[in-house]
């Protein structure tokens, strides 16, 4: 499939780095054996391309009403400018706290009231900053279709707060497919499969 060969060429350029021996630390205090950092995949303009196309694919089957596209600050700025530039539509982002100085803002680019917004993010872990965006939005006086990000760790934490705010939250790639991928590419062995499930379900605990 074309969306886990690109899921593949993520790994090994490093943008998603597996290890279980020296798991990353999470600023939650999590300790994961996976870290994805989207920024590095910005550097190879065939993957930034295919990203942005996969993205796109995912706005035109399902939010096809959209007026314009916004990026939560600071991952989700760039692929959110590639997709609003394809698509030729409006671009703006939200800033995690208002702008300290000058205009204060929280939303920067032209919002106008009454859009139908899709919101650009890297990732989704718990959805945390990805939900202040979509109420930032919402006060501002439009509408949030949905957040769309490049990579969902698929918590069930996530899935509630989602569900809580009342907005769909879609993904080029899961965890599932990241595990297969790496499964069927040598990248990790089955027990090193087994571990990686267990992180899955409880990261809080996990050891």
């Amino acid at each position: 499939m074309k969306s886990l060969k690109l899921l593949n060429s993520l790994i090994k350029i490093n943008s998603i780095k597996i290890n279980l021996e020296k798991p990353f630390n999470w600023a939650s205090g999590w300790k994961s054996p996976i870290y994805f950092d989207n920024r590095i995949s910005l550097s190879y303009p065939e993957i930034r391309s295919e990203i942005t196309e996969r993205l796109i694919e995912i706005i035109n089957e399902n939010y096809k009403d959209v007026d314009s596209i916004a990026g939560v600050a600071t991952a989700g700025i760039p692929q959110g400018a590639l997709v609003s530039n394809e698509l030729k539509l409006p671009f703006s982002y939200v800033r995690s706290k208002p702008k300290a100085h000058g205009m204060k803002n929280l939303i920067e680019g032209r919002l106008e009231k009454n859009k139908n917004v899709v919101l650009i993010e890297d990732l989704i872990s718990t959805g945390g900053s990805s939900i202040k965006a979509v109420e930032s939005i919402r006060e501002a006086g439009s509408n949030v279709l949905a957040v769309l990000s490049i990579f969902n760790y698929g918590f069930n934490v996530s899935v509630e707060n989602f569900n809580n705010i009342k907005c769909n939250a879609e993904s080029v790639f899961y965890y599932s497919d990241l595990l297969e991928v790496a499964l069927a590419n040598n990248y990790i062995s089955e027990k090193e499969l087994v571990k990686l499930k267990s992180w899955r379900e409880n990261p809080g605990e996990w050891k």
